[in-house]
């Protein structure tokens, strides 16, 4: 019996503590001379080996195919090293399964090792889903594995807590031609600051508060027996029955609302308000929109934004899950911009022009906050001579409220990135034209782009130009699609994580090429949405991408944004460091990022191959 073996670590720590206690007592301590061979392929494996001390090279040796004779096939056999193992590693996991070992597994150097026997693995194996589900090659159920895991660690209440009947409060419906003053009447019998308005002929609601009750009467003079749909405010957000606490935070947010209607089964059995479901959170996100709307100077504004990344960190360490944490900070990174050009943009030329952001803000993809992209729109035949001016002062602005300047100078203080409608048509018609790498990668900022404030309307034309442009054009989409291919993944040739002396670039070597592989295949089959996650659930719909592969690209994209996430705020970096530091992570989070930085190996290289791209 080995009472030392650490059963905490993953994947042991998901036996029961009978199964623990089982294992502990099957298990021996071998050693293993450097030299060594410790399986041998095709024999048969009759245990699992846990590295306590030592190194262990996988790999197996094979003929040259091209050799003419058995004995120049022998001289001309090559030996392909598949991994290398070392402390707190197993091997050979396959072989519990099968029976036999496919490679041979040799000692590098002196090395002791747990042995837990084939047949109590196997039984574990069988009986515990969770302990089996961490060796399934599906990257999606391995890293569902690893969430749950953290979030035992550090469970955050709200994520569990869902719209039920203890937290909805009950509402008052009323007719639409009920009067002003029965409403009022009906709303202080029951206690309640909000009524819901059933409209005539009309399969959604309106909403009325004291507060439009008060103005309506007193201040814009409608009489008491005026019906109350006059004043209502149309349409109101809804949320299910069912559904999370925190996306009813979400859709209070994006749509800077205060109350929201709750459905089940398209009828509205309550509702939910802002002061209720911030006493159920202890993040505050709401506050800080609020407190973005009501800024009324740079400097308030400023005060706004710097509390960003406390919400950040309050979510992230609550154990909020990265895509809720990515779409939140994205509505509140949408409305500090807006509220920047609000402030700094006269008001009538705001209705003629559009601001643009580009790169990960556009994507919603930005958490932390990053360099500026981001461009305008002039609607054609305006005359607006101090526009520089002004856009050099926005981004100036948007510096002070902590988006630093972009290295590529692409920013609306850069004229080159100014444009009338017009002009902005004929560019991207001239940059497919042209179709030379600095083109496409020009095409591929603004594919990415979102509009935020102003004339939303004037960007449309541009992203159907854009897609009309290159759907279906093979050339084009081959030279837009290579710097996808351009960066090396950071595995080792034993397969092993590859760091430099800055840490593990997971933006190069696993960000980049996910999503600007993803960026490529959305504008070749035409798919509007730009968000990278979207645009794989759009291209698994239109068989582009079978659901594993979807599936496995989604789950990586987000370990990595999380690993990053989690490194920039344990270290106080900015947005702009992309590095990891492996020697941090645990071995679960080294396998499941191996795992995925395979994934994006394999996608390369059928990236390749699909845009028929050779290096």
């Amino acid at each position: 019996m080995t009472d030392k073996f650490d059963t905490s670590l993953p994947p042991f720590d998901r036996l029961t503590a009978t199964e623990q206690h089982t294992l502990r007592s099957a298990l021996d301590v071998v050693y293993f001379r450097a030299g060594e061979t410790v399986i041998t392929a095709g024999d048969d494996c009759h245990q699992l080996y846990i590295i306590i001390k030592g190194n262990i090279e996988e790999y197996s040796v094979t003929s040259n195919p091209s050799a003419t004779t058995p004995k120049t096939a022998d001289k001309q056999q090559y030996k392909e090293t598949f991994a290398h193992y070392a402390n707190d590693d197993l091997f050979d996991v396959s072989a519990q399964l099968k029976g036999q070992s496919r490679h041979t597994f040799k000692a590098c150097e002196d090395t002791i090792c747990y042995a837990l026997p084939r047949e109590l693995f196997v039984l574990c194996y069988q009986n515990n889903s969770q302990f089996a589900a961490y060796f399934d090659t599906d990257l999606t159920k391995r890293q569902a594995l690893l969430d749950e895991a953290q979030h035992q660690q550090n469970l955050a209440e709200f994520i569990l807590t869902k719209i039920d009947d203890d937290n909805i409060q009950p509402c008052l419906v009323v007719p639409h031609d009920t009067s002003l003053l029965a409403v009022t009447q009906q709303m202080k019998n029951n206690e309640l600051d909000a009524a819901f308005i059933t409209l005539n002929g009309l399969p959604q609601y309106g909403i009325v508060t004291r507060t439009d009750l008060l103005h309506a009467t007193l201040l814009d003079g409608h009489p008491h027996d005026t019906p109350v749909s006059t004043i209502a405010t149309t349409p109101v957000v809804s949320v299910n029955k069912g559904d999370y606490l925190f996306n009813a935070m979400l859709a209070m947010t994006r749509q800077k609302v205060k109350r929201v209607q709750v459905c089940d089964d398209n009828s509205v059995v309550g509702m939910l308000d802002l002061t209720q479901v911030l006493s159920l959170f202890s993040t505050h996100s709401h506050v800080l929109t609020l407190r973005i709307a009501r800024s009324e100077t740079i400097e308030e504004l400023a005060l706004a934004a710097n509390s960003q990344q406390t919400l950040v960190e309050t979510l992230f360490n609550n154990g909020i899950r990265t895509l809720f944490v990515m779409e939140l900070i994205a509505a509140v990174n949408e409305q500090i911009i807006e509220k920047a050009f609000k402030l700094i943009v006269p008001t009538h030329l705001q209705p003629h022009c559009c601001l643009m952001v580009m790169g990960s803000e556009g994507r919603g993809e930005q958490i932390l906050k990053t360099d500026q992209d981001n461009a305008l729109i002039i609607e054609d035949g305006i005359n607006w001579p101090d526009c520089h001016a002004v856009m050099a002062q926005l981004t100036h602005t948007l510096q002070q409220l902590g988006y630093p300047l972009c290295p590529g100078n692409v920013m609306v203080s850069n004229p080159h990135w100014v444009n009338s409608q017009r002009s902005w048509l004929q560019r991207i018609t001239q940059l497919c034209r042209q179709g030379d790498p600095d083109s496409m990668m020009e095409l591929a900022i603004l594919a990415d782009s979102h509009a935020v404030a102003g004339n939303q309307a004037l960007q449309t034309p541009l992203q159907l130009c854009l897609h009309q442009q290159l759907a279906d054009q093979e050339r084009l989409l081959s030279i837009f699609t290579r710097p996808a291919l351009q960066f090396s993944i950071p595995l080792t040739i034993f397969g092993n994580l590859k760091a430099g002396k800055h840490g593990l670039n997971i933006k190069q070597g696993g960000i980049f090429p996910i999503v600007h592989g993803i960026r490529a295949l959305a504008l070749e089959h035409n798919i509007s949405p730009n968000n990278t996650f979207a645009r794989i659930a759009a291209l698994t719909t239109q068989r582009v991408l079978e659901q594993r592969t979807a599936d496995n690209l989604s789950e990586a994209l987000k370990l990595f944004i999380k690993l990053r996430l989690h490194q920039q705020l344990s270290q106080q970096e900015d947005g702009q460091q992309h590095h990891i530091d492996i020697s941090t992570l645990s071995r679960a989070e080294r396998d499941v990022l191996r795992h995925s930085l395979h994934v994006v190996k394999k996608f390369k290289e059928w990236l390749g191959y699909h845009y028929q791209i050779r290096d």
